[in-house]
């Protein structure tokens, strides 16, 4: 089989290579078997990490730096993107993510720091506003965002503070009206991958606070929040925005930006897709390869691989990933082939000289097409 056309579509492979660095990587092997075959480098994400990377590759722009508060109240240095058209690209993993604190703190982590790079860019001059709302370490609801852009929560005894998941509760009146007027002059998407509601059992806590350091005990409490919080968004705004699909993407803060900013949710990985061009691509394509560090089950619902699948029509896909947790019928159902760097090794190992092993994994893949 001779390949004339590749899209070349591969996320991060997170604590290893950047999505754009594994593209690099795949299409010097795609070129050194097959001269003069036509490369589309598209490095993608899904709304998380990477998002800015990604998105300023594919538009133009500039990255700049913030000192902002970290989930933890501390504080780290963050990164924000300005495309060449104004847009502003915000990672909610630069200042409230998993990575950006000390140890793991489920109930008494925020968004504060979140809110601080939307006022920057709104200081920068942004009017349009891409929020990737992945990886966070927080469950408040977007209220340390909204915090931070002027609003105030009060107690039942009329004292201001910046709630955070163990406070929710505590939550007695929201007041709007010192929001920067910025903010409702401007316009706000958020990519996300996940379509849970705000509270319950497919909610932000009982879902995703385990992997924030959560107990049992724990996760009862910030459910209970979240509860009490949609309340008052509801009785204060006469919008359910609790079980809108997303509302508990990134501990609530879904629905946080949806009551603070006016946002509109969107699929990360489709939105994603869109902006770098898939669909006008695929004209005589022969082959797509996509990638990331751990294939799973997830993969197919919401990440950067789902927004492929459903943009690639009949062109096969092939998936160079680290490590695959996925049985054969599942590959089977979305007729996906795989090849894993980590073949034959750990995955420690494979992580520890990734290029090298990716390199091997893209030629065996490389090897096959050939034969075929």
């Amino acid at each position: 089989m001779r390949l004339n056309k590749v899209i070349v579509a591969p996320d991060s492979f997170k604590g290893a290579l950047a999505a754009q660095r594994v593209a690099d990587i795949i299409a010097e092997e795609i070129g050194a078997a097959f001269p003069g075959c036509q490369v589309v480098k598209m490095p993608v994400a899904d709304g998380g990490e990477g998002s800015i990377d990604t998105l300023i590759g594919v538009m133009g722009g500039e990255i700049f730096k913030e000192q902002v508060t970290s989930p933890d109240g501390g504080e780290v240095e963050a990164c924000y993107g300005v495309t060449t058209n104004g847009t502003a690209v915000i990672e909610m993993a630069q200042s409230s993510g998993l990575t950006r604190q000390n140890g793991l703190h489920p109930m008494t982590s925020n968004t504060y720091g979140f809110g601080q790079l939307i006022s920057a860019a709104l200081r920068r001059g942004a009017e349009d506003f891409i929020l990737c709302i992945g990886g966070s370490a927080t469950t408040d609801g977007g209220c340390g965002m909204a915090s931070a852009l002027g609003a105030r929560f009060l107690d039942s005894a009329g004292n201001s503070f910046v709630p955070c998941g163990g406070t929710l509760c505590d939550i007695h009146m929201i007041d709007f009206w010192g929001i920067d007027k910025r903010v409702s002059e401007s316009s706000f998407i958020v990519m996300c991958d996940v379509e849970n509601p705000l509270f319950g059992i497919n909610g932000a806590a009982y879902v995703y606070a385990p992997q924030k350091g959560a107990t049992p005990e724990q996760i009862i409490k910030l459910d209970e929040g979240l509860l009490h919080f949609g309340v008052q968004l509801y009785e204060l705004l006469g919008r359910d925005f609790a079980n809108v699909p997303g509302a508990g993407a990134a501990g609530g803060l879904g629905a946080g930006c949806m009551a603070f900013l006016g946002a509109v949710l969107l699929r990360g990985s489709e939105a994603i897709m869109d902006m770098c061009g898939l669909k006008k691509h695929i004209a005589g394509t022969d082959l797509i390869i996509t990638g990331e560090g751990k294939l799973d089950a997830q993969s197919f619902s919401g990440k950067a691989l789902s927004g492929i699948l459903r943009g690639a029509g009949s062109v096969p896909i092939w998936s160079i990933c680290g490590k695959s947790d996925c049985d054969e019928a599942l590959l089977g159902r979305y007729n996906l082939t795989v090849f894993e760097t980590s073949e034959g090794i750990s995955v420690e190992e494979s992580m520890a000289d990734a290029e090298k092993y990716l390199r091997l994994a893209a030629c065996k893949a490389l090897t096959m097409v050939k034969s075929l």
